[in-house]
């Protein structure tokens, strides 16, 4: 067996492969130690979602960590006010997609930035090393850095957009209950800043995240913006156009003096008539994505149950 082991000791005791697995190894570490503060993370913001409204809104905890960390976060804000200077536009852009996934502080901006940075390096240093380990000739160290900075600059804004779309179903989701809570809420005499003080109490469980824009919607309201305004601002955090549509809704029955009451009744059956057809498109598409597992898994193991036995008989037959 020496045939076999001889290279494969070879080729593991390469010295870029050695560098690659350290290299991995340094990221599983990284990974573990932010997954674990993760955890914890999400653990004091489920002990703290009876708080007060700006713990829930800064996620259980975040307000102490920031106290603790003052130093580094003014030095990142002013980083990310050049930036935010040297590129207006896309920083906004940048901005409004952090604010849709949950990331509220001023100073994520600039971490944002400086991640992005660091996985591009990374992932170009770990694909370099990579394709040197392999030694492949088809393999060219400079492709594989060149894909490694594509791939380590796109992977922070995938990690995003997943995350907004997640946030983003949750919001269309939750959104028709938002509107039915907000009926009972003005017919039972409260006005609309209360109700969405209520509502963002009441949300707390069932859509975290919702709750935590309607409560900072219901502090924005109390600092003294006006209610279209507010709606607004939620509508573009939120980024649906069940939230927009709202916030259409609103304006025009400020400016035509029409009732709140019954607008607020026909746009909440509309919302709920929305999600019914949401998921009964989704129970119509379901037959449709069966096709493809059924064709490659189901059907063949069918065939062979059915078939074998015919074709042994045949065969005992024949002999």
């Amino acid at each position: 067996m020496d045939w076999f082991f001889a290279p494969l000791l070879e080729t593991l005791s390469h010295p870029a492969l050695l560098q690659a697995f350290g290299v991995a190894l340094a990221l599983a570490g990284v990974a573990a130690v932010f997954y674990l503060k993760g955890r914890s993370q999400r653990a004091a913001r489920k002990r703290l979602l009876k708080g007060t409204p700006r713990d829930r809104i800064a996620g259980g905890g975040a307000i102490t960590a920031a106290r603790k960390g003052q130093q580094i976060d003014a030095l990142v804000v002013s980083l990310g006010a050049r930036a935010l200077a040297r590129d207006p536009t896309n920083s906004k852009s940048l901005r409004t997609r952090l604010r849709r996934a949950g990331y509220f502080s001023k100073s994520t901006f600039a971490y944002f930035i400086a991640l992005r940075v660091v996985t591009t390096f990374v992932v170009a240093g770990g694909f370099y090393l990579g394709a040197l380990a392999i030694g492949h000739p088809a393999l060219d160290p400079l492709v594989a850095t060149m894909s490694g900075l594509a791939f380590g600059y796109v992977a922070p804004g995938l990690f995003l957009n997943r995350r907004i779309n997640r946030f983003q179903t949750e919001h269309r989701n939750g959104f028709p209950d938002v509107m039915d809570l907000m009926v009972v809420c003005v017919q039972a005499g409260l006005s609309l800043e209360a109700g969405i003080q209520k509502i963002g109490e009441e949300l707390a469980h069932g859509y975290p995240s919702l709750s935590r824009h309607l409560e900072l919607t219901s502090l924005e309201l109390r600092n003294g913006k006006s209610l279209s305004q507010a709606i607004e601002a939620l509508a573009d955090r939120l980024g649906i156009d069940e939230a927009s549509s709202f916030a259409t809704l609103l304006h025009q029955s400020e400016q035509l003096g029409a009732s709140i009451s019954d607008s607020l009744r026909a746009f909440s059956d509309d919302m709920r008539n929305k999600r019914l057809m949401r998921a009964e498109e989704k129970a119509y598409a379901l037959p449709t994505k069966l096709v493809i597992p059924l064709t490659l898994f189901v059907f063949p193991v069918l065939l062979v149950v059915l078939l074998l036995p015919v074709a042994i008989a045949v065969s005992t037959a024949s002999a």
